[in-house]
């Protein structure tokens, strides 16, 4: 049995868990967000790193003091409830959103820019070609530190390190003006356009494949995996938030190069391909490809080892496969469509998931855990289902006198109220098994 990680193993696995985080929203979302915040754009920042960095960090390190394990995180929520969640969360991260997404950015701006005569038949070459890589990756579950960690990562990271340091020392432009609610509200707006990353919800999944992979580099002593489980959430951290800095910066200083830039994707190709000229394009795709490969072989893998161990029905590597398949066949319904149906799940799931991991470290101070888990994020989902339907397009008007409704954040204030209350409820009314 080992005790310790080598300092070039713990290294590798931040490095692989910064590359599961590093995906296709992480590179579209900054830019455009740091175009519209303009002056505004480190209160913008600071939101969106909230949301982006510090809560996947927090979510990490929830899951290493819970035993590394959803049914620790969930212990106080009904069994059929817990496993709920957890199919969701792995659904909406894996076959039906997250994934797919991933490999149409990877197409978008990493393959069509090469094409020049494009058609549905490329994208369907490329879907398959890109995900059989990510199913053959993903079949090697022991391998990922020496596959993502020590191979793909390092040459990512020279890449984004390229961009990131020219983007710093040779803006192409002036910051410029805010640009809609950046105006008035730049923090709030950046902290919900942290929620397109998915990588709270990620987080909580990515902990336990992490886990799975420290013990299978011989580590069974919990307080040390727990240990490298937040070392590799912190390097992990680190290294989002240089990318994320630059690619805001990026922003800024791009009104004069992207003008009629839709998107963050084209405001990242414009910007990279003045920077390097002929060659800025390979350099893009390569960062683009790259990220987008190893965030969906962290996603396929995780929810595939949730997925065998919830149904003995397919193994692993089955499940492997049947992810691939199934993202592969998602992403040829378009970037644009993905989106749209995203936002709103995404809406609706955050908060309960910012819940969950707030009670995870207040669990010890309520008196009765299992009712403030049922309460709390009863409580959440509840309100957030109308900043959901918000941004869905439906009318609810009726809600505007709720606190934070113009900021899309109408569950915090309920919620923290119930965490509150359920701090000073009676314990003998309905005593935790668990307390």
């Amino acid at each position: 049995m080992r005790d310790n990680l080598k300092a070039n193993d713990i290294l590798a696995l931040g490095f692989m868990t910064f590359a599961f985080f590093l995906g296709a929203g992480n590179l579209i979302f900054p830019p455009q967000a740091g175009l519209l915040a303009g002056e505004h754009m480190f209160s913008g920042m600071l939101g969106f790193l909230i949301t982006a960095v510090g809560l996947p960090l927090i979510g990490i390190i929830a899951i290493a003091v819970s035993g590394g394990c959803w049914k620790g995180l969930t212990r106080d929520l009904p069994v059929s409830v817990a496993t709920l969640m957890a199919v969701l969360i792995f659904i909406i991260i894996g076959p039906a959103f997250a994934a797919p997404r991933a490999g149409l950015v990877a197409y978008e701006m990493g393959f069509k820019p090469f094409l020049s005569d494009e058609s549905e038949l490329e994208l369907v070459l490329f879907s398959i070609s890109f995900f059989t890589i990510v199913m053959f990756l993903s079949l090697f579950e022991g391998k990922l530190i020496d596959t993502i960690g020590k191979l793909l990562t390092p040459i990512l990271f020279v890449s984004l390190s390229i961009l990131a340091i020219s983007v710093i020392v040779n803006p192409l432009g002036d910051i410029g003006a805010a640009q809609g609610t950046y105006i008035d509200q730049a923090f709030t707006t950046g902290f919900l356009e942290g929620y397109n990353t998915m990588d709270t919800l990620a987080a909580l999944m990515f902990g336990m494949l992490i886990v799975d992979v420290i013990r299978k580099k011989g580590i069974n002593s919990d307080a040390q995996t727990c240990r490298y489980l937040i070392l590799a959430g912190v390097i992990a951290a680190v290294g989002l938030t240089i990318v994320y800095v630059s690619l805001f910066y990026l922003g800024a200083t791009a009104s004069t190069v992207a003008i009629g830039a839709t998107n963050g994707g084209s405001i990242l190709s414009s910007y990279v391909t003045v920077l390097f000229g002929s060659t800025g394009q390979i350099v893009l795709s390569t960062i683009i490809i790259l990220a987008c490969l190893t965030t969906v072989i962290g996603l396929v893998s995780a929810c595939a080892d949730y997925f065998s161990i919830l149904s003995d029905k397919f193994n692993y590597h089955q499940w492997v496969v049947i992810l691939s398949i199934a993202s592969a066949v998602v992403s040829n319904v378009g970037l644009t469509q993905l989106i749209a149906v995203s936002i709103p799940v995404l809406f609706c799931l955050y908060p309960v998931a910012i819940a969950l991991i707030a009670l995870t470290f207040l669990r010890s101070f309520m008196p009765n855990p299992i009712l403030t888990y049922r309460v709390v994020l009863g409580v959440s989902l509840m309100f957030t289902l109308i900043d959901a339907a918000k941004v869905g397009g439906v009318d609810m008007s009726m809600f505007s006198g709720l606190p934070l409704f113009n900021y899309g954040m109408v569950w915090l204030v309920p919620t923290l109220i119930a965490m509150i209350v359920m701090r000073f409820v009676d314990p003998k009314k309905c005593q935790s098994s668990y307390a």
